[in-house]
């Protein structure tokens, strides 16, 4: 079962990475995998502010981006990029590789496995009494007059 982490007024769920990886796609016959690539997506949206990261994109890559063979492993890899910037705005020690997770793409489908992982050690660092602020979002331009 997902945990629900709240950080700043934006809410995330720390997932379990076995059920990322193996359980829901085998259930959900890979339907699930779709879905977590969005949600993955959005969530680096949300959390660093960037409107330039697009999840719908992230999904047209896998399906069917995956006829042309290329997109699901640019996904991949950028997805690597935005949970090791999202680790770096929190503070964290730890930083996803973005190589690592493509290599992992090829070795039964790990990459999620090593992604989630990455995202459920970033959860952690805001969940409990001792919880980090999120860094302040830059100020909005001033309206146009």
């Amino acid at each position: 079962m997902a945990q629900i982490v709240v950080v700043g007024n934006q809410t995330y769920k720390k997932r379990n990475v076995v059920a990322v990886w193996l359980g829901l796609p085998f259930i959900t016959l890979g339907i699930y995998s779709y879905i977590w690539i969005y949600k993955v997506n959005d969530e680096a949206r949300r959390f660093l502010g960037d409107e330039s990261i697009r999840p719908g994109l992230s999904v047209l890559a896998f399906f069917p981006g995956a006829l042309l063979i290329v997109p699901p492993f640019v996904c991949i890899y950028r997805t690597g990029v935005r949970i090791a910037r999202m680790e770096a705005a929190s503070g964290s020690p730890n930083r996803a590789e973005p190589v690592v997770g493509l290599v992992l793409g090829f070795v039964f489908g790990l990459y999620s496995l090593y992604y989630q992982d990455h995202l459920n050690g970033l959860w952690d660092r805001y969940l409990g009494p001792g919880m980090l602020p999120l860094a302040a979002p830059p100020p909005a331009p001033p309206p146009l007059r």
